[in-house]
């Protein structure tokens, strides 16, 4: 079976301003900044010699990837911090690391933009590209997002599996698509697989936040196993479904 991308052409319009001077969310633009002003004493040094990125993170990776990472949104002293999706932060530790084990990544960790990690086959994005306070995003600032999120996924032409991290990484997905592509509205469950328009693969997997992975929600092996899944759906193994 022939596959096409279902988020393909990009989208028309987006916000005027890129996405690294967007400034539509007011409440995130100011909580973004004010992390930057408020640096924990642990990341000075880093600062000093590197800055506070304080705007919205861009995707990062492989612009010819045939898996796509959705994850919500950058953490305010993680991405916020160093510019990279995932990066900063346990939760980058814990992707990185799992990436690097399944072959999609030249090491397993990211420290910061200029460390010369590079990922083969992945390109990692988020449904939210300001870190929101408390981590809680609101509907309207994912929305205004979603351009973003649909331009990364449409300009994927080899694209084959949409990797969600979390549920409102899912529902991201999905409301990214072109309303006449959408399937029925699939519900987001740990390790479930979907079909989307063209041939396409949507995944589902627990966030890797600490609260999923410190806790045991989710653990190495169980995200191994993801990445494996995704890795048979991509290559059309029989029944990888």
């Amino acid at each position: 079976m022939g596959v096409s991308n279902p988020f393909a052409p990009a989208p028309a319009s987006l916000p005027a301003r890129e996405l690294t001077r967007c400034r539509a969310c007011r409440r995130l633009v100011a909580w973004r900044e004010a992390c930057g002003r408020r640096v924990p004493p642990r990341f000075h040094d880093e600062v000093a010699a590197r800055g506070f990125w304080a705007r919205p993170v861009p995707a990062f990776g492989d612009a010819q990837g045939w898996l796509a990472v959705v994850g919500l949104a950058p953490a305010a002293h993680g991405a916020n911090r160093t510019g990279r999706m995932f990066t900063g932060d346990r939760s980058g530790e814990f992707l990185y690391a799992a990436l690097h084990r399944a072959g999609l990544a030249s090491a397993p960790h990211s420290a910061h933009r200029a460390d010369g990690l590079e990922l083969r086959g992945v390109l990692i994005t988020a449904a939210l590209r300001c870190a929101p306070p408390g981590n809680l995003s609101e509907a309207a600032e994912l929305e205004r997002c979603r351009a973003y999120l649909a331009r990364d996924l449409a300009g994927l032409a080899r694209l084959r599996v949409v990797l969600a991290l979390g549920r409102i990484a899912h529902d991201a997905v999905l409301q990214a698509l072109p309303a006449a592509a959408g399937p029925p509205r699939p519900r987001f469950a740990h390790g479930a697989v979907h079909p989307l328009p063209g041939g396409v693969w949507l995944v589902d997997s627990f966030h890797v936040s600490q609260q999923n992975t410190f806790t045991g929600r989710l653990t190495a092996a169980m995200f191994d196993a993801v990445l494996d899944r995704c890795r048979r759906l991509g290559a059309g193994e029989a029944g990888a479904e």
